[in-house]
């Protein structure tokens, strides 16, 4: 029987989750498909609802639809319950049951990137910029891994209700304390908008961050961002956002056709090329 998953959002015709699953399909040869869904937010529920009967062994969620897959499914993981939202959908048994990787996905791309023991060699802090959802994966992703992580964001109650997901790991940071804080700062991670084409750049001056410090940024458009090359060009560990999205993927694809996939050069150069075409 052929496994069929999909990638539900709307608009969606952005998305190159099918690409990326479909790499994965072609590379180990599997009878499957994986297929992009357009679904306007009112009509989301009536979709979630029928899929147990749908044929589809899961799929990807992603915006505007996240928070409503986290209501709607009949469970949830752990680590979804702590980030209020889900990205992957498991329909079993006639039940759907909801994960987000995205958390996951950012550590195993900061482990391909920097190596093992790279909590150790950062000094086990983190400064997070920005208090969104990605930054709440990233949060409980990097608490997960015993880092001690501050959150700054424009709205400093955002940056609050964040740190309060573990007070004694996490704490909130005032926008306008950030460039005070990168001196004690072993890994800093931009999960704003800022740097993303289209947007500002994110205006900080990287000069205060240790030498042992890596930057990180979850914007992949442009790939390396005003961010990434000032890390660079201070001789910084940089860690560009790609990685996360190609990472974030390896459980949905194991839960719903079987195999682990492997994130291997020759697909992040397909995701490239894609970037560079459009």
């Amino acid at each position: 029987m052929t496994a069929r998953a999909f990638v539900v959002g709307h608009p969606i015709r952005h998305s190159r989750s099918p690409l990326i699953h479909g790499h994965w399909l072609a590379e180990h040869g599997l009878a499957g498909t994986y297929e992009r869904l357009d679904v306007a937010p009112d009509d989301f529920a009536a979709f979630f609802r029928a899929l147990p009967a749908s044929g589809f062994a899961g799929g990807n969620v992603t915006i505007p639809h996240k928070e409503a897959a986290f209501r709607l499914a009949d469970s949830l993981t752990e680590r979804a319950k702590k980030i209020g939202a889900v990205n992957t959908l498991i329909v079993e048994g006639g039940r759907v049951r909801g994960d987000n990787t995205d958390a996951p996905g950012f550590i195993a791309h900061l482990d391909r990137s920097l190596g093992e023991g790279w909590p150790e060699r950062t000094g086990g802090t983190a400064l997070v910029l920005g208090a969104g959802g990605a930054a709440r994966a990233i949060v409980v992703g990097l608490v997960e891994r015993g880092m001690r992580v501050r959150v700054a964001n424009r709205s400093p109650e955002r940056a609050r209700a964040l740190a309060e997901l573990d007070p004694g790991h996490v704490e909130a940071l005032a926008w306008e304390a950030v460039p005070a804080a990168l001196s004690e700062t072993g890994l800093l991670v931009n999960t704003t908008s800022l740097g993303m084409a289209g947007h500002p750049p994110l205006a900080l001056d990287l000069a205060p961050l240790p030498e042992r410090a890596a930057v990180a940024d979850i914007v992949y458009v442009p790939l390396e961002t005003p961010l990434l090359a000032a890390a660079r060009a201070r001789g910084l560990a940089a860690v560009d956002g790609l990685g996360m999205l190609l990472h974030q993927a390896v459980p949905g694809f194991f839960a719903w056709f079987g195999l682990r996939p492997e994130v291997t050069p020759e697909l992040r150069e397909k995701i490239v090329a894609d970037l560079v075409a459009r």
